[in-house]
């Protein structure tokens, strides 16, 4: 593909620019003027990735209508709150046949939509090319070339395979699916059993508990994920079970971060404060949480991460409501 447009100049967005540049002519959209000169001026990114080099062949730029003119294929890694009206702004400008990649992880907390459906809301039926990507893949291996492997999903195996080759190098290998409900959930939902994790971690509960918590976590997850049309078989891929071993044990995430700082007794605002980066497991947990409630899946490590987020219950004592919940079956 000649053209590529990454939309989202945060450390995921910036990552995938220096990874297409090594194939392809990459105009990366900054919301924020002075991020887009400084990133064209002095080729590194002032607020992420900041020793990362931006290769010759990315032009930053703060035009949406600049950034998409063209394009062939088109990234989306704005956080998702974000998403829906960065989208609605970029219809204008976007080729009919553009391949449109959303990489963000996370739902929508008004209408517990996940990021493929905000943008076929967003964009339209004339823009019916959707696809998106999910692994574990922290930004800063991805930045240093480290060798990450990711998911590629879209309901049309075309779209997915035309993704794959474009983005596929050295340092990065795609697989494709076509369940595309269920990679997404598998990249959101993973962050909430994160900072749940992290609470324990923070709480120095051991290793036993970490791995109790991804493993029933995981549970929650498919649970929900076949109730709303996904696979099971998904969830113990690359953006189900590898996604989530990433983010629960990995130093460089950010909802575990949130999640031992909780577990060590700091407060919510004062840990987002001190954020330069979105933990999307703060939103996702009360999305999550309300998908649950309106299908009837039970989540209970979902619901005990939100009373600790809201301050309603302690880390400890959410531990201790987990643990001494009725007794039952393991695979129901």
């Amino acid at each position: 593909m000649a053209d590529v447009a990454v939309l989202g100049a945060g450390s995921f967005g910036t990552c995938l620019a220096i990874l297409c540049a090594g194939a392809h002519d990459v105009r990366l959209w900054a919301r924020d003027p002075a991020m887009a000169d400084t990133l064209q001026r002095e080729r590194r990114n002032p607020r992420y990735l900041t020793d990362a080099a931006i290769p010759p062949r990315i032009r930053a730029t703060s035009d949406l209508a600049d950034a998409l003119a063209g394009a062939e294929l088109v990234i989306c890694a704005v956080p998702s709150h974000g998403v829906r009206a960065a989208m609605a702004a970029a219809r204008p400008h976007l080729r009919e046949d553009a391949l449109v990649v959303s990489t963000v992880k996370g739902i929508e907390i008004e209408t517990g939509l996940t990021m493929h459906q905000v943008l076929a809301e967003s964009l339209g039926p004339e823009h019916p090319r959707l696809v998106c990507l999910s692994g574990p893949s922290f930004a800063k291996e991805v930045a240093a070339g480290k060798p990450t492997v990711v998911t590629v999903a879209s309901r049309e195996e075309r779209d997915a395979e035309a993704v794959q080759r474009a983005l596929s190098c050295a340092a990065l290998r795609c697989y494709r699916n076509t369940d595309v409900i269920g990679v997404e959930l598998g990249g959101a939902l993973k962050n909430v059993i994160a900072i749940a994790v992290g609470i324990s971690d923070g709480l120095g509960l051991g290793h036993n508990a970490r791995a109790a918590l991804m493993t029933r976590g995981l549970a929650e997850i498919t649970r929900l994920g076949v109730r709303l049309g996904a696979s099971p078989i998904t969830f113990l891929g690359l953006s189900g079970m590898g996604d989530l071993v990433l983010t629960c044990t990995g130093d460089l995430s950010r909802n575990r971060t949130v999640g031992l700082e909780l577990g060590r007794g700091r407060k919510l605002p004062d840990i987002l404060a001190g954020m330069k980066e979105v933990a999307e497991g703060v939103r996702t947990t009360r999305a999550a949480c309300a998908l649950a409630e309106r299908t009837g899946v039970p989540m209970p490590i979902a619901a005990m991460v939100q009373d600790v987020l809201d301050g309603a219950l302690e880390p400890a004592d959410a531990v201790g409501k987990l643990m001494t919940r009725e007794l039952k079956p393991e695979h129901v």
